[in-house]
């Protein structure tokens, strides 16, 4: 593998081995930054990541031993390469710096031969974890907000898995009624073009209220609120979305549906239920999908499905109203509903407005 230069961390109380480690460096291509001692070296972390580290392991005050430690116990640090140097041939501390996590060692004086095979081997195996961690930020990116997807990462230690967890949350389920009937006297161009633009559409609308897509179904959506990560808004969050989704969001898509000259517009259903869900990722190492399952999925669905007989755009159950954090004034009792697998009859409430229905 070729090794494209690179930005290096020199850690060496002495002057003299610093000048010489810049100068090999700069000549092999590779931009350097200095530190004469541990504690200069951490604040020039905090300034600029490099792509690798070789530290010094006796210093004064604070030892590379102690700044190696301290970089590898750091979430966000401790995958950076550190090659430790030394002009003592002393075993023990040499096997205590490969225990704390350091790539490799590096004897004083040094031979640039060496010096420069093992820099361009500790830059090939950081780009390497590099790439695989960017390929594992663009799965959980498929279903998850940046700013979650970001913090599952950190969890994950980089595996493209996300551990099964039971937590509380709400359940979204969404319907775009009629296009059924709409896609079997269209072009494929032009359904898949539709269905694109609608899931976009709606598919922020979760993203923006921090909720997880779980699966796109043909024409239907289901996300989650509160999943992967618990939080105590879930219903909330689920609830603005919804009513985003049945107003602005479905007034967008259909102003782009009649710019295109394709269809007057379409209507939609969405139900809402929280409780108890089970959530984690299924699949193998060459396919993977993150799912949510349980009776409070179910049910959510089922509500979804009374949006066709109801008339009312948005469902939601009794049990999301009780778990919103803020006022619930703006949802308006329909009545209640036997609902298949649950023993007694379930009260929903709308998001639509009084005397009619979100268009």
């Amino acid at each position: 593998m070729d090794t494209r230069p690179g930005h290096i961390l020199i850690v060496d109380d002495d002057p003299l081995n610093r000048r010489l480690l810049e100068k090999s460096l700069e000549a092999s291509g590779h931009r350097t930054t200095a530190a004469d001692n541990g504690f200069a070296a951490l604040s020039s972390l905090d300034e600029e990541v490099p792509d690798l580290v070789l530290l010094d392991v006796e210093m004064p005050g604070l030892d590379g031993i102690e700044v190696l430690e301290r970089l590898k116990s750091d979430g966000s640090r401790q995958h950076i390469p550190v090659i430790m140097i030394s002009g003592i041939e002393d075993t023990q501390s040499i096997v205590r710096c490969i225990e704390a996590g350091a790539e490799d060692f590096l004897p004083k004086p040094f031979d640039p031969v060496i010096l420069r095979a093992r820099v361009e081997a500790g830059l090939n195996r950081k780009r390497l974890r590099d790439l695989e961690h960017e390929r594992v930020r663009n799965v959980f990116t498929r279903f998850l907000p940046e700013s979650i997807a970001a913090e599952m990462l950190a969890r994950s230690d980089g595996e493209p898995s996300i551990r099964a967890v039971r937590l509380w949350g709400t359940v979204l389920f969404l319907d775009l009624r009629g296009f059924t009937t709409f896609a079997e006297s269209r072009p494929v161009e032009q359904v898949i073009d539709v269905l694109n633009r609608y899931h976009a559409t709606m598919g922020d609308a979760v993203l923006d209220h921090d909720g997880t897509l779980v699966d796109y179904m043909g024409d239907g959506l289901f996300a989650v609120f509160g999943a992967t990560i618990e939080s105590v808004d879930h219903a909330d969050r689920a609830v603005a979305a919804a009513k985003e989704m049945a107003t602005t969001r479905l007034a967008d898509f259909n102003d782009w549906l009649r710019s295109q000259g394709v269809e007057e517009g379409f209507r939609i259903g969405v139900g809402l239920n929280s409780g108890r869900v089970m959530s984690g990722t299924l699949g193998s190492e060459r396919r993977i999908e993150y799912t949510v399952i349980g009776d409070t999925v179910n049910t959510a669905s089922r509500i979804e499905q009374l949006t066709k007989t109801t008339g009312h755009t948005v469902l939601v159950a009794d049990q999301t109203r009780t778990n919103m954090t803020a006022s619930n004034d703006e949802l308006s009792f329909v009545d209640e509903f036997d609902i298949r697998g649950k023993q007694s009859k379930v009260k929903l409430w709308t998001t639509d407005p009084p005397g009619g229905v979100s268009s």
